[in-house]
């Protein structure tokens, strides 16, 4: 056992618990939590460090939705325009995922669990990041992705989809979690959809998909028109989509893990299914800007567990939490700043860990022992802006501990 202490300990449960001067008793899992002072004399015969002057102790960050096949793009992708970005994607994904070997991606999973990224949500539409998730200290819910709309190839992608989910069902271990992802509701077709969905409760698998993230995707599905209608004429001769967004929602019913990512041009009532299904929105605000998306309303997904994720670099120039952080505290600029800073830390943490399936986010006693420790650069005056000066001024944290072990 091993007690940590910190000048402030935030505990990103329910109801904000701040504690000054705490402490943190843990092995895999976490003890016990309280005042530094009390647990050393509670707990004598056990390695203990004293808080540092300004330090922080909080939950380590969970990245609820991130592609890492695409890390190597920096200047390569198109941004502002959605349509340009996917036209883009498509012309230069060989080149890419070419440039993003393992240990390119490794690099970067490194950089992420510096700048205090504990566990991920990693989609993954080909397996070729598999082996880098296999090997970094970072917790990794990995999403085999389903994509494909043409009726005529639905039993040669389902094959490859099974051949992709077999190879990570292998390789399960506990930091390493097989899921499902559903690319869309505009690439994936219906039959498709049902099989991935069955398996998932069959093997009780945490599911994801993206959902409603551009005006294009709504008007495709909700009209056949738009920017869509000669995307899918040219690359699929389709001319008509292959659902609408409350069916594709209909779908997803009795799953015990399950999150939407974007969900920008939902309606009231999409937003009230996605309630209904106990699912979480991640949100992913940077790539909403660059791809030139709505920004997602705050004030209309109460009620709806909310995390974060940085999405990938396609559509990023950071995987770093804080940095996603920084660009949500800025965005939402109708949102009262410290508490908006309060609920994007609980988004990154304990909102995370329910989108994933996680017993992480938070914290409380039996959680695992997952944890960031880091110092700010002066004293805190306020204990009402402790939120908003952690997410403006943390690049790294000085310990990273998953697990229980330092990293």
């Amino acid at each position: 056992m091993i007690l940590q202490g910190a000048n402030w300990l935030l505990t990103c449960d329910k109801n904000n618990t701040i504690i000054q001067d705490g402490g943190i008793v843990f092995d895999d899992k976490i003890i016990e939590i309280g005042y530094f002072s009390q647990l050393k004399e509670k707990y004598p015969n056990i390695t203990s460090y004293e808080p540092k002057q300004n330090s922080v102790l909080m939950p380590g960050l969970i990245n609820s939705h991130v592609h890492l096949e695409f890390s190597a793009n920096k200047t390569t992708l198109q941004y502002g325009n959605f349509m340009d970005w996917l036209h883009s994607v498509i012309d230069k994904r060989d080149v890419l995922i070419e440039k993003a070997t393992s240990q390119y991606i490794e690099d970067k999973l490194t950089q992420m669990y510096k700048s205090g990224t504990t566990s991920i949500g990693a989609v993954s539409s080909y397996g070729f990041e598999m082996d880098a998730c296999l090997n970094t200290p970072i917790n990794v819910v990995y999403f085999n992705e389903v994509i494909g709309s043409k009726g005529d190839m639905v039993d040669t992608l389902l094959a490859d989809f099974n051949a992709r989910l077999q190879s990570s069902i292998s390789n399960k271990n506990s930091s390493f979690i097989p899921a499902i992802a559903i690319h869309s509701p505009y690439s994936v077709h219906p039959f498709l959809l049902r099989e991935a969905i069955n398996i998932a409760r069959e093997l009780k698998l945490s599911v994801s998909a993206h959902f409603l993230e551009s005006s294009e995707e709504k008007e495709w599905l909700e009209k056949n028109s738009g920017g869509f209608l000669n995307f899918f004429k040219n690359f699929l001769g389709q001319t008509t989509a292959v659902t609408k967004p409350l069916e594709f929602l209909n779908q997803f019913k009795h799953l015990e893990h399950l999150s939407f990512t974007h969900c920008v041009e939902a309606n009231d009532e999409e937003l009230e299914k996605i309630k209904e299904l106990n699912a979480t929105i991640n949100h992913c605000v940077t790539s909403n800007r660059l791809l030139n998306n709505t920004k997602l309303d705050l004030d209309n997904v109460n009620g709806i567990n909310l995390s974060i994720g940085t999405d990938g670099l396609s559509s990023n120039n950071s995987l770093s939490m804080f940095d996603e952080l920084r660009n949500a505290l800025m965005i939402h600029t109708n949102s009262n700043l410290n508490g908006l800073a309060d609920k994007l830390l609980k988004a990154a943490t304990s909102g995370g860990a329910k989108a994933l399936g996680l017993n992480k986010g938070i914290l409380e006693k039996n959680k695992d022992a997952d944890i960031i420790l880091f110092s700010l650069a002066d004293e805190i005056e306020e204990k009402k802006n402790l939120s908003t000066h952690i997410i403006l001024h943390t690049k790294e944290v000085d310990k990273i501990i998953i697990g229980g072990t330092y990293v």
